[in-house]
């Protein structure tokens, strides 16, 4: 199968997806959010989020497991601290709800935060932040799979975790600073695509089920291996108290998690938005995080780099290339994601440039 890689249109792109998806069941609205969250992460560069997993999204709506209509459930709502069950509805479409709510509340409340327990898959948080820094407020957004596990808290041989992603975005008067991490050195789904590629991990980024360090991604995925978390076997415990802390954001304030086995494709989020104006005022906040980004970028590159970069620079850059020249599929996503367009009457986009 080609591995080689074409550009394509984000416009024609976005709305022959988010058409694939309407066809498959799922309502307007909630289509829109998945193409959007899917074709976003791949101009981001987060292309182990990207359309690489709409099939996957595809079968979990045939089979039920992502619910292709429907609204959330209330669980409890104060103005500013909200609760919801998700009902398996589709992540994107869950978060994108809970930033319109927050969005029309923070400037009364200052701060508003919503917790989505029992939702279905979220993809790359990075690509809900542009949307709420380009407005002035600070977001904070994690989630988590309590029906799932693959990284083993430090000092343990078993999984118990997901990866447990953490994001922030931090606006500023030119480019925000976009934080997207994760509690583990790598994700499942890096794993997966490096395994079927037959490659390694760069390094011992994951343990056998003796304790044992490996850079073989099938040791986690056939042998009862797991994840490492960030810092490894040396500093792993920094990555296990992130990781608890998402746990704590995500299923503790939600009311539900691993204590309620869940099964199935089951994600939890935290969703916080933060008004500047509430504490020290909209300008200082942007005029210090300018200060700041510029002495992260003034800073002296060791040898080898460039320069320093604050987190979202490299993504950014990517966006406008893609918003430019098209977003870049390799043509094995393409070819994945064909039987699937076809079997609704669908064509694929040309594409803008080899």
């Amino acid at each position: 199968m080609s591995l080689s890689v074409r550009r394509y249109s984000v416009e024609h792109l976005l709305a022959v997806v988010q058409r694939l998806f309407e066809h498959r069941g799922l309502e307007k609205g909630k289509a829109s959010s998945v193409a959007t969250s899917l074709v976003t992460a791949d101009m981001l560069g987060h292309s182990t989020h990207g359309l690489a997993i709409a099939p996957w999204y595809l079968e979990e709506l045939g089979s039920g497991g992502m619910r292709a209509a429907g609204e959330v459930q209330v669980i409890s709502d104060r103005g500013a601290c909200l609760a919801w069950d998700g009902q398996r509805l589709p992540g994107a479409w869950l978060i994108d709800q809970a930033i319109d709510v927050a969005l029309e509340r923070v400037s009364a409340h200052g701060v508003v935060t919503c917790t989505i327990a029992n939702g279905h898959h979220t993809g790359a948080l990075a690509t809900y932040l542009p949307r709420i820094t380009q407005l002035g407020f600070m977001a904070v957004i994690a989630c988590s799979g309590p029906a799932s596990q693959g990284v083993a808290p430090y000092g343990g041989l078993k999984g118990l975790f997901t990866p447990n992603p953490l994001a922030a975005g931090i606006p500023s008067h030119g480019d925000p600073v976009m934080l997207d991490i994760s509690c583990s050195i790598t994700t499942i789904k890096r794993s997966i695509q490096l395994a079927e590629a037959g490659e390694r991990y760069p390094g011992l980024w994951a343990m056998d089920a003796d304790g044992q360090p490996t850079d073989d991604p099938r040791v986690l995925l056939e042998q009862g291996g797991s994840l490492l978390p960030v810092g490894g076997l040396d500093h792993g415990h920094k990555g296990y108290g992130m990781a608890l802390l998402v746990e704590a954001l995500t299923q503790g304030l939600s009311g539900y998690g691993r204590r309620d086995a869940p099964t199935g494709i089951v994600m939890n989020t935290f969703l916080q938005i933060l008004d500047p104006e509430a504490f020290g005022g909209r300008k200082a906040m942007l005029d210090e995080t300018d200060w700041l980004v510029r002495a992260c970028h003034a800073n002296t590159p060791r040898p080898g780099v460039q320069q320093v970069r604050v987190p979202g620079d490299q993504a950014l850059t990517r966006g406008r290339e893609a918003t430019a020249q098209g977003v870049p599929l390799a043509d094995v996503i393409v070819d994945a994601l064909s039987p699937a367009m076809a079997a609704h009457g669908l064509d694929w986009p040309g594409p803008m440039r080899q």
